[in-house]
């Protein structure tokens, strides 16, 4: 049985129930955990008898360490504060074996029963952002991702467990500071601090914006195979990490802030963002009071203007009217 947590807000529901749709449709075995952050979202939960998941209120999950620094935090940067305290109630509460905590906009395309085998006897997985190089920012934000990152309920992932929690929650900011940045810099120090760490190898694990440029890739309509362009090696997608998509108010919705091109765009983003769209009409019968997708609004300071028109000189401007990504 491969065991999971996550965490959302009624803002990104959405994405929660397509990666939630996806796993239970290619991982043969799994429990899920979910952490819902607001009341919108465990109030739909409840409505909608999920199967396969355990919910856990905040109330029953939020120890008086996480209150004390949650007034000092946004609700970013106290989404990244949290995560390896989920895995720790877990263990206390639950008495899981293992856990691996994965953000709530992936999705799985194929079994991630080939990661788990992987990991095999080890305490601790970590995921590398493997970055393209002209995105390579591991040098300020980490070399790993939290997007998908597992422990073992044993001694060596206990200690790293631990220690991952007590620094986050000591200090998790949205900023760079002595070598510091949010929950993820801090996974840097693992494999000189701690035994039984594993950086995960197979490249199907962690597809993401920031990499997707060193692929090709074809699909059968219900699996995804990438090819690397260097080596010509081929693989099994795992999943797709949907890193910053955003839908606004003026009906476009933008993809990110990295070059991609005309495949990668029609094969991974047109069918999850065609998904998206199917769960937001779905959730209209639950008379839901909030978007699924997220409230965002358009920032047309000066600031952010002269940032859209560098992304346009350099590429990466792909924000697009809805129409065009979801027929």
């Amino acid at each position: 049985m491969m065991v999971f947590c996550t965490l959302f807000n009624s803002s990104y529901f959405s994405r929660f129930l397509a990666m939630y749709r996806s796993l239970k449709r290619h991982c043969p075995g799994y429990r899920l955990y979910v952490f819902p952050f607001d009341n919108e979202s465990m109030d739909l939960l409840q409505k909608m008898k999920l199967t396969d998941i355990i919910a856990i209120p905040l109330s029953d999950f939020e120890d008086e360490n996480l209150l004390k620094v949650k007034p000092f935090r946004t609700k970013v940067e106290y989404c990244w504060t949290v995560p390896p305290s989920m895995i720790y109630y877990i263990f206390q509460n639950y008495h899981e074996a293992h856990c691996t905590y994965i953000d709530a906009d992936i999705y799985f395309y194929n079994d991630p029963t080939a990661l788990f085998e992987e990991w095999g006897n080890r305490s601790v997985l970590l995921t590398e952002h493997r970055f393209t190089p002209q995105y390579d920012t591991s040098a300020i934000f980490g070399k790993y991702c939290v997007q998908y990152i597992s422990f073992k309920n044993d001694a060596n992932g206990l200690k790293a467990l631990l220690w991952w929690r007590d620094v986050c929650i000591e200090w998790c900011y949205d900023r760079i500071e002595d070598g510091k940045f949010a929950d993820q810099k801090y996974l840097d120090e693992f494999s000189g601090r701690f035994e039984g760490i594993h950086v995960l190898q197979h490249k199907g694990g962690g597809i993401a914006p920031w990499n997707v440029q060193q692929y090709n890739f074809n699909t059968d309509g219900k699996s995804l195979e990438a090819i690397e362009k260097t080596t010509g090696n081929r693989f099994p997608v795992i999943f797709y990490h949907y890193h910053y998509v955003r839908f606004y108010p003026d009906a476009t919705i933008d993809i990110g802030d990295y070059q991609l091109t005309r495949q990668t765009i029609d094969i991974i983003y047109k069918p999850y963002l065609a998904q998206l769209q199917d769960i937001k009409n779905e959730l209209k019968q639950y008379n839901i009071g909030f978007d699924p997708h997220g409230p965002r609004t358009i920032d047309n300071s000066w600031n952010a203007r002269i940032i859209r028109i560098k992304r346009r000189i350099k590429g990466r401007y792909n924000r697009y009217p809805v129409k065009k990504l979801i027929p």
